[in-house]
Order: structure tokens, then sequence, then C-alpha cells
């Protein structure tokens, strides 16, 4: 993995502070940035390196601390993220962000419902998506993530050992998919990962 450019790793380290400082003191989960780890960012990073993904969708994007590791790793491969948020308040601190990282080129961010996205998105377009959202919605987004997913593909979900229960359901049903190799990475909140069949 290349070394984060100064600029780069002080952004997110200001927005490492900002992120624990604000959800600590806000008991409303809508409110909370709820950003990934700093270890979750190097390793999506480094996946991203890995697999050579070019057409990344994030969804869940909150203040875009997620989204400037995927556009710093995908910045080499001459990559680009589509980045889904539905709350205005994060869409607009996330285009704050973008602009000062400077990697504002790569990244479009899409507000809105993610489900009506997801519904209209053309099949085999993506060749990662990160998911961070709503957890309650994974499971009627299956069948979208899938087909949006090219052969070859990864799909990367946070939060599998913070909170199992949350996303078990869904766990179970890709699991199931014997299109699908699975696999469960201890680190950051824990990323369950699942490759699509080539």
């Amino acid at each position: 993995m290349s070394k984060l450019p100064d600029a780069l790793n002080s952004l997110l380290s200001e927005l490492e502070r900002f992120g624990e400082d604000h959800d600590h003191g806000d008991t409303k989960r809508e409110s909370k940035m709820l950003n990934i780890t700093r270890d979750t960012g190097e390793f999506l990073a480094a996946l991203i390196r890995a697999t050579g993904a070019r057409n990344i969708l994030e969804v869940g994007a909150s203040n875009g601390y997620s989204t400037l590791w995927l556009a710093f790793a995908s910045q080499p491969l001459g990559g680009s993220i589509t980045t889904l948020e539905r709350s205005a308040a994060k869409v607009a601190m996330a285009r704050e962000n973008y602009e000062q990282s400077g990697l504002q080129g790569l990244i479009t961010l899409v507000e809105g419902d993610a489900g009506d996205f997801l519904g209209n998105a053309d099949s085999g377009s993506t060749d990662l998506i990160f998911l961070d959202s709503n957890r309650a919605d994974y499971l009627a987004w299956w069948p979208h993530l899938k087909r949006l997913l090219r052969p070859g593909g990864t799909l990367v979900v946070d939060n599998a050992t913070s909170h199992p229960e949350e996303v078990a359901g869904f766990v179970a049903v890709v699991n199931a998919d014997e299109a699908f190799t699975t696999a469960l990475v201890p680190v950051g909140k824990g990323e369950f990962l699942a490759v699509k069949a080539g």
C-alpha cells in the first residue's frame, strides 16, 4: 500500500477525532457519523489495489470518511466511486470533505434512497460494493446487490462482528448462494466479504 499523502492523512485524522467526539455526545443513531475504523480503511484500500477494482459503489457515505479511503485506493487505477447517502446534513459534510481532500473528481455523491438507486443501476456495472448503511434493508437490497456486481466482483459488509445479530439473516442468505465465496475478516467492526463467481 502506498503511503497516504500528508494532507489526506491529516484530514482523515481530523475526521476520526470529529467522528469520535460527535458520536460520543450524540445519542440519536441517525445523526451519528458511525465511521469505519482506520484499519478498515486500510483493509479496503489494500483490497481495491489487490483486485484492481475500478467501479466502486458505497452504500452509506455518512460524512465521507470511508469514501476517501476508497477514492485514495482507486485513484492510481483510474477508478471512480459512486456513494449513496440519504441524510442531507451528512451529504453537505461529505461534499466539503471531498473538496478538501482533492479527490472530489473521482467521487459521485448521490443523495436519496439507496433502494431506488440500486433498483435502477445497470447489471454487472460494479467491481466492488461497500455496504455500510441501514442493516434492516440489506435483505431487500440483496437481489440488486447481486445483480450489480460483475463476475469476480466483491461485496464488503461492515459491522459483521460489532452487530452480528443485525446482519445474521443477510449473511445467511449470501452464504447459501452458490454463486458466492464468503469470508469473515476480523478487522475493525468486522468485514463480511462475498466474492461473486467469475
